[in-house]
């Protein structure tokens, strides 16, 4: 099963000057197995913020490997349902979070991500974590 990385485990893993070891452990063997995947709000998140040049030359240079699922709009449907269960459950949480729950739930898809909001998350909504 492929697994939807989350913008802080490549934050982690490509941007720091000492990455965690442990994930990078965990997403080398993913990209080992070729069970990475990404969307593009994630992969904007990543570029983002970046303020030489060539250090984001060579971060969108290595996403090249990668393709991204292309969103459709039952998607961003999903996304503002899971938004408002978590919402009417009291779990606040970012559009572009529940934009991944919503691509992982419909593509069946595990979510890998540091975040612990996805964990109160996982308690209202139907997706898996890494």
């Amino acid at each position: 099963m492929k697994v939807l990385i989350d913008t802080c485990v490549w934050s982690s893993v490509l941007r720091h000057k000492k990455p965690d070891n442990e994930l990078a452990v965990q997403f080398k063997n993913l990209l080992n197995d070729g069970r990475i995947a990404i969307i593009g709000l994630v992969r904007q998140e990543l570029l983002s913020g970046i303020p030489a040049v060539s250090e984001f030359n060579r971060l969108r240079k290595v996403l090249t490997a990668f393709d991204d699922i292309p969103l459709r709009t039952e998607h961003f449907v999903k996304a503002a349902e899971f938004c408002n269960t978590c919402r009417s459950n009291g779990i606040q949480g970012s559009t572009i979070d529940f934009l991944i729950c919503a691509v992982a739930y419909l593509e069946d898809l595990i979510i890998f991500t540091v975040d612990k909001d996805f964990e109160s998350y996982h308690r209202y909504l139907p997706i898996q974590l890494y």
